[in-house]
């Protein structure tokens, strides 16, 4: 395959780096990959879902499953194609699965005026498919948890598993928002340094 008259500098390049970090003979390449696409990535989610801490969640996912299935990407593309196409479609599961989770169920009776009345129920159970999403959401967050300070750990476990709000957690934990927000975000940038040190830690 003659890639150079197909692709760009900087796609041969993400190339040299990924034939890198696959082959485990750098493990900067994962690192420098990151750096590469961790702002396009995010700035991409964060017009899908409109919040900020959920942009921040699924970029690690996005980067945590391209990592993870680095030795299947196949050249016939660029990278970042194949990356945007994980992320996107990661960002999209989660917004159907949130749709989900607060569709109205049409359930209604008659008051006492003969008029009809509707009544909004969560719908809290998960189809088989949307069960496999969230377990593997689940797994991918498992192989960073562990590895994190003790006191994130109780924080990321509410927020990845529990899918708790910011709020929520801070109730939980008796907390100042402020605080749980701060802890978060630095949990975040932990996580985000062992998925660019994935060979060691997936």
């Amino acid at each position: 395959m003659e890639v150079g008259k197909q692709f760009s500098k900087k796609a041969l390049e993400d190339f040299r780096l990924i034939d890198a970090a696959v082959s485990g003979l750098d493990e900067q390449a994962y690192a420098d990959l990151m750096k590469r696409y961790k702002k396009p990535v995010y700035h991409m989610i964060l017009k899908m879902v409109r919040n900020v801490d959920d942009a921040e969640d699924l970029t690690i996912e996005a980067f945590a499953k391209a990592f993870k299935n680095l030795h299947k990407f196949k050249k016939d593309f660029t990278f970042s194609t194949w990356l945007f196409r994980i992320a996107t479609n990661n960002t999209i599961d989660f917004i159907r699965k949130r749709r989900l989770d607060t569709m109205s169920l049409n359930t209604s009776f008659t008051d006492d005026n003969g008029e009809a009345v509707t009544i909004d129920v969560q719908d809290k159970n998960l189809n088989p498919q949307d069960e496999t999403i969230k377990a593997q959401k689940i797994e991918l967050v498992h192989m960073f948890v562990d590895k994190l300070p003790a006191k994130y750990q109780r924080l990321v476990k509410l927020r990845y598993f529990d899918e708790l709000s910011y709020d929520e957690i801070a109730q939980e934990l008796g907390a100042p928002l402020g605080t749980v927000k701060a802890q978060l975000h630095r949990a975040r940038e932990l996580m985000y340094d062992l998925v660019k040190n994935k060979k060691e830690h997936i």
